[in-house]
C-alpha cells in the first residue's frame, strides 16, 4: 500500500447491524462527497511517488494535484463556506455530515496532503531532476549571464505590467483577483523607522517559472524572484526589508437561481463570471518564512478562518509546474509518445460515411485516434450532399477544428445547428466566445435550459446518399475536444442505424424548438429516464440473486437511490464490481449488506473519463455507454444520454474493455469498507496487468501487424507483463464477464 498512513483522518460511523431494506438512507452507510473527493486527488499524488512513473511526469502529477486542489476549494469549499457565513446548520448529503465538521476535516486532510506535495516536490523529485539537468534555482547560484538575462527582462517585459500598490489610510486593501499570486512587500522611507506595506501582483501572463540560458542543462528561477530582485526599480529611493509571496483563492462558482428573472442566459452568466472573479476568499497560500503579524493581517484582511491559511515552502503555486513538464527535449524524463490506432475499417474505406453505412465502429480514445471525429465533421462540412449537421458543444479546445467545420458549414449553406452550454464549469467564457463566434457564421446556435446543464455528447449529420437522405450519428462520452482526447479514456460510436437517428433527431427538435419528450427507441435520456432505468435494471439482476452480475466503470457514484438499489442487489447475492475513478459514496464491503461489491479506481498517465454500464442478464449481456456517472447532478439536473452497445463484435469489445480494468493490478486501487483506498497485493509468481498499458499495446500491436509500426518491443512504456494468452487464462479463471451466452 503506497501510503503514508494505513488510518483515515477520521473513521467512518459504525454500521448498525441488521438494517432492513426500508432502512438503507442510514447515514453510515455512505461516504462524504468532499472527503472522497480529496481521497481521489491522494491517490493522483500517490504516483508523485511512484518511481517506475518517469521524473517529469511524476512532477506532472503534483501539478495535477495543485490543479485539481484549486478547483476544489474554488467550488466546494466556496459552496460550504457561504453555508457555514448563512448559518445553514443541515446536509443535503446522504452522510449527513453538517457543513462545519465537513470543513473542520476538508481543512485537515487538504493540510496533511500539501505537506505531502511539497515534502515529494523537494525530497523526492527536485533532487534527481537536478542530477538529470533540469533544475529550479533559487536566486543565489547565478552566473553573470543570467542575472544580465534577467536584468533586459525584467525591464522589457516584467517592469511594464507590474503595479505596485501602498496599504495606508488612503489606499485600502485592494481586491485580489482569484488564483493571482501576490508579493507583500514591507518597507521604510529613507531615515524613518516605520515600516510600510505594499502589494504587488504577479502578472498571470507571464510565465511561472522563466527558463534561464544555461550551458548546464535546463535551469528555471520561479518569477518572483525575478521581482524580488528588482524591487528597487518599484519602490526608488525606499529601504526594502522584506518580501513575500502569498496566493489567494476565491469561490467561483455560482448557481443561476432565479430562473424566472433571467431573460439572456448568455448575459447573465457573463455578469457572474465577472462576479466570481470578486467571490469570498476560501484559502490563503504564504510561504512559510512569513512573519505571524503579516499572515494574520492578511487573514483577517481577507475575512479567513486560521484553518484556510497554508503555510508552503518555495515554490508557490505548483500548477506552474506545468510548464516544466512539458519542456522539449526531454524525452527520456516523459512517457515515450505513441501514434494512435486509426481502425482499419475507416482508413481501408471509400470515405468515412462508406465505412459507417458498412457497420457500426467503436473508438476507443487515446489509443485510438480522435482523428476520425474531427474528420467526420469536417467532411461533413464540405461534402456537398450534406444538408445538415446539428452538434451538442458541452467543452472544446481553444483552437478548435470542430468548431471552424461549423462555421465553414454554415459559410456554404449547410442547416448548421449548434447546442453550446454556456454553464460548463470553469469554460463558460471560452464557451460564451464560440457561441458568438459561430454566430457570426451563420450557425443556429441554442444555449439549451436554464438550470439543466446539457451534457450529452452528440453530432448527427443528414447526407443525401444516392439511395436515400440517411442520417449519421456520433455519440460519445467525452467532449468534442481534440486536445483532452489524447489525455482522457473516452468511448465514441459512429452509425447511421435508424432507430438511434430518429432519437437523435427527436433530441435535438427537443433542444432547440418546442415539443413534449418522446418515446425513445434507443437512447436513454436525463433526467426523464436515465435513473428510473438504471434501478429497473439493477432490480432485474437483484431478481436473479447469485446470478446477476453488474459492472460499471463511471467517474463517480453518489446517487443514493441508485446506491440503495445496489446495496439491495448486492444483499441478494449479486456481483457487482464498479470501476469507479473518483468520488465514491458507497460503502463497500459491509457483511450482510455489501460484502459482493468490489469498488476499484485506475489512476494512471490517462484520465479515466469513459462510463460504460454492464448487465449480466443470466449471461445474455446488455451493454451500455453514457455520458453521465451516477450522480444525483447527472441524474437529475443534466441532459444525458446513455445508449446499448448492439452490435456483437462492439459489445465484445466494450467487454473486454471492462475486463481488462477489472484485472488491472498495477495502476488500480481498491476502496475498502473501512473507508481506505488500498493497491492490490500481487503474489511474486502473479502476472502483473497495468490496463492502460495493454491498451497501448494492442493498438500498437495492430499498428505493426499493418505494417504501420516497425516494433512492439521498442516502447519502453509498455510494461505489461503479461502476454495475450495468459491474459484470457485469467479471464477464465477469475471469470470476470462473458460477451454472451455461450461463454
Amino acid at each position: 500500500m503506497n501510503r503514508d498512513s494505513a488510518e483515515t483522518i477520521e473513521a467512518l460511523p459504525e454500521v448498525p447491524e441488521e438494517l432492513s431494506d426500508e432502512q438503507l438512507d442510514h447515514p453510515s452507510l455512505y461516504i462524504n462527497r468532499e472527503l472522497s473527493w480529496l481521497e481521489f486527488n491522494r491517490r493522483v499524488l500517490e504516483e508523485a511517488r511512484d518511481r517506475s512513473v518517469p521524473l517529469l511526469e511524476r512532477l506532472k502529477f503534483l501539478a495535477i494535484f495543485s490543479q485539481n486542489l484549486d478547483e476544489f476549494f474554488m467550488v466546494r469549499v466556496g459552496n460550504l463556506k457561504q453555508k457555514i457565513d448563512s448559518d445553514i446548520n443541515y446536509s443535503s448529503g446522504a452522510d449527513r455530515m453538517l457543513p462545519r465538521e465537513q470543513m473542520a476535516l476538508i481543512s485537515q486532510m487538504a493540510h496533511e496532503m500539501v505537506e505531502k506535495q511539497y515534502r515529494y516536490l523537494l525530497d523526492e523529485i527536485l533532487p534527481p531532476l537536478a542530477e538529470a539537468g533540469i533544475e529550479i534555482l533559487t536566486g543565489d547560484r547565478l552566473t553573470d549571464e543570467q542575472r544580465t538575462f534577467l536584468d533586459n527582462l525584467f525591464s522589457r517585459e516584467v517592469f511594464p505590467v507590474l503595479t505596485p500598490l501602498a496599504l495606508d489610510l488612503s489606499h485600502p486593501f485592494p481586491h485580489l483577483t482569484n488564483g493571482s499570486s501576490n508579493m507583500a512587500i514591507r518597507l521604510r522611507r529613507p531615515k524613518q523607522p516605520r515600516t510600510l506595506l505594499a502589494l504587488v501582483q504577479l502578472p498571470s501572463i507571464l510565465p511561472r517559472f522563466v527558463n534561464l540560458p544555461s550551458a548546464q542543462g535546463h535551469q528555471f528561477l520561479p518569477l518572483e524572484r525575478v521581482i524580488r530582485m528588482n524591487l528597487d526599480q518599484l519602490f526608488p529611493g525606499m529601504q526594502i526589508v522584506d518580501s513575500y509571496l502569498f496566493r489567494v483563492t476565491r469561490d467561483a462558482d455560482f448557481d443561476l437561481d432565479d430562473y424566472a428573472e433571467i431573460k439572456d442566459l448568455a448575459e447573465t452568466i457573463e455578469r457572474q463570471i465577472r462576479e466570481r472573479r470578486r467571490g469570498v476568499a476560501s484559502r490563503l497560500e504564504i510561504g512559510e518564512e512569513a512573519p505571524e503579524d503579516l499572515v494574520e493581517f492578511l487573514r483577517e484582511s481577507l475575512h479567513l478562518e486560521p484553518g484556510d491559511v497554508y503555510r508552503l515552502p518555495s515554490p508557490l503555486d505548483l500548477t506552474g509546474l506545468f510548464e516544466i513538464c512539458s519542456l522539449p527535449g526531454a524525452e527520456s524524463l516523459k512517457e515515450p509518445e505513441f501514434v494512435p490506432r486509426i481502425d482499419p475499417a475507416i482508413s481501408g474505406a471509400k470515405s468515412l460515411f462508406a465505412a459507417i453505412r458498412e457497420s457500426d465502429l467503436l473508438l476507443h480514445h487515446p489509443y485510438d485516434s480522435f482523428k476520425p471525429v474531427v474528420d467526420f465533421i469536417s467532411a461533413a462540412a464540405t461534402d456537398p450532399k450534406v444538408l445538415a449537421i446539428k452538434q451538442t458543444l458541452y467543452r472544446t479546445s481553444s483552437d478548435s477544428p470542430i468548431v471552424a467545420a461549423l462555421q465553414e458549414a454554415a459559410h456554404r449553406g449547410k442547416q448548421v445547428s449548434a447546442l453550446v452550454e454556456l454553464q460548463a464549469r470553469m469554460d463558460e467564457e471560452r464557451n460564451i466566445l464560440w457561441a458568438r463566434e459561430l454566430e457570426k457564421a451563420g450557425v443556429h446556435v441554442v444555449y439549451g435550459f436554464v438550470g439543466l446543464k446539457t451534457h450529452c455528447k452528440v453530432c448527427l449529420v443528414v447526407r443525401r446518399d444516392d439511395d436515400k437522405i440517411r442520417r449519421y450519428l456520433h455519440l460519445s462520452t467525452g467532449n468534442y475536444n481534440p486536445q483532452t482526447a489524447r489525455v482522457y479514456t473516452d468511448l465514441g460510436l459512429f452509425t447511421c442505424n435508424d432507430e438511434f437517428a430518429d432519437d437523435a433527431s427527436a433530441l435535438f427538435n427537443y433542444l432547440t424548438g418546442y415539443c413534449e419528450l418522446p418515446h425513445w427507441k434507443k437512447l436513454i435520456v436525463a433526467p426523464s429516464r436515465l435513473r428510473k432505468f438504471l434501478i429497473e435494471k439493477i432490480e432485474s439482476e437483484r431478481q436473479l440473486g447469485k446470478k446477476g452480475r453488474i459492472v460499471a466503470k463511471i467517474n463517480a457514484i453518489l446517487e443514493p437511490t441508485v446506491i440503495q438499489a445496489l446495496y439491495r442487489a448486492s444483499r441478494a447475492g449479486v456481483s457487482i464490481d464498479l470501476v469507479c475513478r473518483g468520488i465514491c459514496g458507497l460503502r463497500p464491503g459491509i457483511p450482510g449488506l455489501s460484502e459482493n461489491i468490489r469498488v476499484h479506481s485506475v489512476v494512471d498517465r490517462f484520465l479515466e473519463h469513459s462510463r460504460i454500464y454492464y448487465f449480466g442478464q443470466k449471461g445474455h449481456p446488455e451493454v451500455y455507454i453514457a455520458s453521465a456517472d451516477w450522480m444525483d447532478r447527472n441524474l437529475v439536473r443534466r441532459l444525458e444520454v446513455a445508449f446499448p452497445i448492439e452490435d456483437a463484435r462492439l459489445k465484445a469489445r466494450v467487454i473486454e474493455i471492462l475486463n481488462i480494468s477489472l484485472l488491472d493490478n498495477v495502476k488500480s486501487r481498491r476502496l475498502e469498507s473501512d473507508g481506505i483506498w488500498r493497491r492490490y497485493p500481487v503474489a511474486d509468481d502473479q502476472p502483473l496487468l497495468r490496463s492502460q498499458s495493454y491498451f497501448l499495446r494492442m493498438a500498437q500491436q495492430e499498428r505493426r501487424d499493418t505494417g504501420l509500426e516497425p516494433a512492439l518491443d521498442s516502447l519502453p512504456m509498455l510494461d505489461t507483463q503479461i502476454s495475450r494468452e495468459e491474459l484470457f487464462g485469467c479471464l477464465r479463471k477469475n471469470k470476470v464477464l462473458a460477451t454472451n451466452g455461450k461463454k
